[in-house]
């Protein structure tokens, strides 16, 4: 039935019934956050998209109500969320927060009273989910001229889906379920915060990075879902000034910051048809592929490999069958790993931004297939323990001598890239009235290979796999009876 009626709206008809934006129920003052280099690299990617549904008692006014109050209070602490990005004089970025800036952006909307929760959590998701979730296509860099953090509650027959949109250039996934579960302790009657964030960025890196970076001037429409064009700049006394596109001779010797993207002035491709599903493995499957992996280690293993090593060599294998690569292509995975207790000195659990790292490893389609499942895992297993605070000290020092500022695509080619991690309590966020029915991303910062790991509903060790794919891959991969391990 839900699919049903999923497929028979190409739209929601969707209507936005109120917009307001919420502040800090008390007054904090003027605050300066310097962004530093674990944060800066993301300032391409698009905002980071959660949404989530939840079943309700009809009384939608009261649950946006409690919503609202609960967001007060909790950006007491979380204030960024509350602010913008600028910059200092000397042109280093960072979070700005006053009394008098707007704060975060709460939109309100209906849709067909023909839609209920059970029709929006299958398994693909559709283009309709889009119109849940608000500041599609808006890069983070935008974050200058709009909050932080919008969120949109859209009621629906039997509840209401919160689709939340935090710019990544201010915190990664930690920072973000940390706030997510703050914020819903106070709605649920917590007098205040579990923990508090730790908001000084520079404990962890205190190197000032100046870069010429900003978007045109653009007319920003109500609806937050502008995406500019923008182009190369450059000042007259020749220091350059990159936008998103970086093709032109620079005159002078200015060392421009270029992010990376496809072809510019109309050779670029078409963007993709991607395919997003959920496929879930229960806590039996997932164990029987750690304990098939670990079997018969070698000598050369130094130890067991962990629940995300086997799950994520698994995926990587049998994706790469799916997409029918020959033999001499390579193959990338990639994970975005959280360095908190890998730098020197370790930060707290609680560290508000961004601390995370994507790591890398390559090899041959041909070579990953050939080999047992034991090959592959180690190469990830090797790549995380490489990376500790002396590799994670050096490619600060690379990137803060020649920066990039790469696109969320960036992450190699033919590549399975993690971004997300099983152990945010994603299915604890409760406001009050239970726990989330389903809990996924949005579309921005998708690509064909990217994947959202997120704890099971089921609970237990039970992983759901949230994967992009395009839809030949997808379709094969969906076959693959090896993959889910079907009997």
């Amino acid at each position: 039935m839900a699919d049903e009626v999923v497929k028979k709206e190409e739209s929601l008809n969707l209507k936005i019934t109120g917009k307001s934006h919420v502040k800090p129920d008390k007054k904090i003052g003027r605050k300066e956050y310097q962004l530093v280099t674990f944060d800066l690299p993301y300032l391409a990617f698009y905002y980071n998209q959660k949404l989530l549904f939840y079943k309700g008692d009809g009384d939608f006014e009261g649950m946006v109500k409690k919503v609202k109050e609960g967001l007060s209070v909790v950006l007491e602490e979380f204030h960024q969320l509350a602010g913008h990005i600028g910059k200092d004089e000397e042109g280093v970025f960072r979070v700005e927060y006053d009394d008098d800036m707007q704060g975060v952006e709460v939109t309100e909307a209906i849709i067909s009273d023909e839609i209920g929760v059970a029709d929006l959590t299958v398994a693909e998701s559709t283009k309709i989910l889009k119109e849940l979730i608000p500041y599609s296509g808006v890069l983070n860099l935008e974050g200058m001229h709009r909050p932080l953090l919008a969120i949109q509650l859209t009621k629906l027959k039997d509840g209401l889906a919160m689709g939340c949109a935090f710019n990544h250039a201010v915190l990664d996934g930690t920072s973000t379920w940390q706030f997510m579960s703050s914020w819903a302790n106070i709605c649920s009657g917590a007098p205040s915060t579990s923990a508090s964030p730790f908001l000084d960025r520079t404990k962890a890196r205190n190197t000032c990075v100046k870069l010429d970076l900003s978007l045109p001037e653009i007319k920003l429409q109500p609806s937050g879902d502008v995406k500019p064009e923008p182009i190369l700049n450059e000042k007259p006394n020749g220091v350059a000034k990159p936008d998103l596109i970086l093709n032109e001779k620079l005159n002078g010797d200015a060392k421009p910051v270029p992010i990376l993207n496809d072809k510019p002035n109309g050779d670029a491709k078409a963007k993709p048809i991607l395919r997003e599903k959920i496929f879930k493995f229960s806590e039996s499957t997932i164990d029987k592929i750690k304990s098939t992996i670990n079997e018969n280690l070698s000598s050369n293993d130094s130890k067991p490999f962990s629940t995300f090593q086997t799950l994520s060599t698994h995926i990587w294998h049998r994706v790469t069958i799916a997409r029918n690569l020959k033999p001499e292509d390579y193959t990338v995975f990639t994970v975005f790993v959280d360095c908190r207790k890998r730098i020197n000195p370790p930060m707290p659990e609680t560290y508000f931004g961004n601390l995370i790292q994507a790591i890398f490893t390559v090899t041959a389609a041909g070579l990953l297939l050939a080999q047992p499942s034991q090959f592959g895992a180690s190469l990830i297993q090797k790549a995380i323990e490489a990376h500790d605070a002396k590799a994670i000290d050096e490619r600060n020092k690379e990137w803060e001598s020649s920066p990039k500022i790469f696109e969320f695509k960036d992450a190699g080619v033919n590549c399975v890239a993690v971004g997300s991690s099983p152990r945010f309590k994603v299915y604890d966020i409760d406001f009050g009235w239970g726990k989330p029915e389903n809990v996924r991303s949005g579309t921005n910062n998708k690509f064909d290979g990217m994947i959202y790991l997120y704890p099971g509903k089921s609970g237990g060790r039970s992983i759901d796999v949230e994967l992009t794919l395009e839809p030949g891959a997808m379709e094969r991969l969906e076959q693959d009876k090896e993959f889910l391990l079907e009997v």
